[in-house]
C-alpha cells in the first residue's frame, strides 16, 4: 500500500466525499489508514484483524470510491468550482473596489457555487 502522497491525498479527498457510502468498517479502516497516517500493521491491531485484511479492505475502498467519483464527478466538480472561485478573486483584485464590497461580492459568489 505504499502509495504516493498525491495518491494518498485524492483517496483523502474520495473518503471526506463518499466515505458513507462505504461499509462502518472499511470507513475506519481506510480513516485510520489514510487521514491518521497509520500503517498497515497499526490499523491491523487497531481493528484486530490481519494485515493482509486491511490491505484488501483498503484495496477494495479505493475501487469503490473511485467507482463513485468516475459515476458521480463530485470531486472533479468541487475542483473546478475551486479554480473557479481563485479566477473570480483574481478578477475582484483588479477592480477598483471598496475591500468591504469585494468581500460581500465573494461570499455571495460562494453561496452560488
Amino acid at each position: 500500500m505504499n502509495a504516493g502522497p498525491e495518491k494518498n491525498y485524492r483517496i483523502g479527498l474520495l473518503l471526506d466525499l463518499y466515505g458513507a457510502l462505504l461499509t462502518d468498517r472499511q470507513r475506519e479502516m481506510m480513516d485510520l489508514y489514510y487521514n491518521d497516517d497509520l500503517s498497515l500493521s497499526e490499523v491491523s491491531e487497531e481493528c484486530g484483524i490481519t494485515r493482509q485484511g486491511v490491505r484488501d479492505a483498503l484495496l477494495k475502498g479505493e475501487e469503490q470510491l473511485c467507482f463513485f467519483e468516475e459515476r458521480l464527478r463530485l470531486l472533479e466538480k468541487q475542483q473546478k468550482n475551486e479554480r473557479t472561485i481563485r479566477e473570480i478573486e483574481s478578477g475582484l483584485d483588479a477592480l477598483p473596489a471598496e475591500e468591504a464590497d469585494k468581500a460581500a461580492l465573494l461570499m455571495r459568489i460562494r453561496s452560488l457555487l
